[in-house]
């Protein structure tokens, strides 16, 4: 009956995920006291077309809150937006209710309802892991979820507080590491080498990018939300320090990959060749640690430059010159991100190898 207890644990672990999923997706709207609810779109009223702005009037079935069950009229296209949206019949919206000078409830649509779609990845994401991965797969998801909760619960409500943002994020990274390598990989030694080789490097990564953001004299105010956060905090926050924060947790992600895959080809190779010599058990390692570098930094890299397409295109008919132009801090702030990154993850190969080694000769 073993794997009948397997999938009923398997089954436990999917439906925790799930309720942790539904409860962050919708406590934000419930712990805004019901200003923004979620509605369907059920009738188009009256649309018009024009050069710049698209006008509808729409008829909404309000879902959720005390007004749910209720019709309410709708209008969009009053002032002229960027990327007005087309509704239609049938679309689930989020609908925010405010006051007009006289007192009585008016409405508009803040945005479309993607709650369902999201789900739908997830779903297909958790039921992946699960086939593939089997049991490690469940440590991985929960790790996961653990991780999310030390950053939702612990990182981001301490920055906002005002603490410094390099600190905890070094704090909730010794959290994050222990808990994430053995609930994934297993209590090991190939784990505890790998733990230790993500804590070198990442201690590296850190000391690299406080060096480089100070020396490129970055300041962090490199969008609209820093420059909001700042003036509703009053000062509060480092921003500086966010731009640290960012890199010390993004890289924390890579370097799991890099540091597991150096220790267990370490420990394969000592079973394969029990009398191999730690010279040559290096150099090998090292070998096959030299693919994984490079495929990891082009990994690295393309996941930046498709995150920062919009940001790249502003630049592709620019009459200035590339030297003038990386000096722009936006720009600059993301080479800085990704090279750190990218160094941390190239020592990380040599240092885990070197652990690796040292712990199985001993």
């Amino acid at each position: 009956m073993r794997w009948v207890e397997k999938i009923l644990v398997a089954k436990k672990a999917i439906l925790w995920l799930l309720l942790l999923f539904v409860a962050a997706s919708f406590f934000p709207i419930r712990a805004q006291e019901e200003k923004v609810v979620e509605g369907k779109v059920t009738a188009i009223l009256e649309e018009k077309q024009s050069a710049r702005r698209l006008y509808q009037k729409l008829e909404v079935l309000l879902t959720q809150g005390k007004l749910a069950g209720h019709q309410v009229i709708v209008k969009t296209g009053d002032v002229a937006a960027a990327n007005q949206p087309h509704f239609q019949v049938g679309d689930r919206v989020l609908v925010a209710i405010g006051k007009d000078p006289s007192g009585r409830d008016f409405f508009y649509i803040v945005d479309f309802v993607r709650t369902r779609v999201l789900l739908a990845l997830f779903i297909t994401f958790v039921v992946l892991v699960l086939l593939v991965g089997r049991w490690r797969g469940v440590g991985s998801l929960f790790s996961l979820a653990i991780s999310f909760f030390i950053i939702l619960l612990f990182i981001l409500p301490e920055i906002n507080k005002g603490r410094d943002p390099v600190l905890i994020s070094i704090i909730a990274a010794m959290l994050i590491i222990p808990i994430m390598f053995y609930l994934s990989h297993g209590f090991n030694r190939k784990t505890t080498v790998a733990i230790a080789g993500t804590l070198v490097a990442l201690a590296i990564t850190g000391f690299l990018a406080e060096i480089s953001v100070a020396a490129a004299k970055l300041t962090g105010f490199t969008s609209d939300e820093a420059a909001f956060l700042q003036v509703t905090k009053k000062g509060a926050i480092n921003m500086r320090g966010l731009v640290l924060a960012g890199i010390i947790i993004g890289a924390l992600g890579v370097l799991d990959d890099v540091t597991i895959s150096q220790s267990a080809v370490v420990q394969q190779l000592k079973r394969a060749n029990p009398k191999i010599k730690p010279t040559q058990l290096f150099t090998q390692a090292l070998s096959v640690g030299q693919d994984h570098i490079t495929s990891m930094v082009n990994t690295l890299i393309l996941v930046y430059a498709g995150a920062s397409f919009p940001l790249l295109l502003l630049f592709v008919n620019n009459p200035q010159p590339f030297a003038q132009v990386v000096n722009y801090e936006i720009i600059a702030e993301e080479v800085v991100r990704t090279l750190t990154g990218s160094i941390g993850l190239v020592l990380a190969v040599p240092i885990t190898t070197v652990l690796a080694v040292k712990m199985i000769k001993k």
